[in-house]
């Protein structure tokens, strides 16, 4: 009997300790505070000069009609999950208490422009990197005289 108190008490240690999933309502607060919506505005329009250039047959006017049919929520719906995944109620609770701090908030309009020069400065160490292994190749590779 004393070792079903204890197995049943070990479970409901376990059990409790199991962290709430983040709720949707509190994801979709927290993607709209950090502007996790743009983002997917962002994506749309980056994605559909590409899109055109594929469907080069589209008149103008279809792709105005597209866009506007384009519902940046359905891939914020999507990426709900990933978020739930990732992150417990709690943990959304204490980021979107964070978010509304003076640290948090300037961390939200700072965050585009840090993304932004991020992205520059990625680019720019892809090319270095892209130039050492070529460079390491061809000092490897011998030279043919034609």
């Amino acid at each position: 009997m004393k070792s079903l108190c204890a197995v049943l008490l070990g479970l409901s240690i376990a059990f409790s300790s199991v962290a709430e999933q983040a709720k949707k309502e509190s994801v979709d607060k927290l993607m709209q505070l950090t502007g996790a919506g743009d983002l997917s505005t962002q994506m749309m329009n980056q994605m559909l000069p590409a899109m055109q250039k594929m469907i080069p047959d589209a008149p103008a006017a279809f792709w105005i009609t597209f866009k506007q049919e384009m519902d940046a929520k359905e891939l914020m719906d999507a990426i709900v999950p990933v978020y739930q995944k990732q992150l417990s109620e709690e943990d959304i609770q204490a980021i979107l208490s964070f978010y509304a701090t003076p640290a948090g908030k300037k961390l939200i309009s700072a965050q585009p422009a840090i993304m932004q020069e991020s992205m520059m400065i990625g680019q720019q160490w892809g090319q270095q990197v892209f130039m050492r292994a070529k460079q390491k190749f061809d000092a490897i590779t011998p030279k043919t005289a034609n």
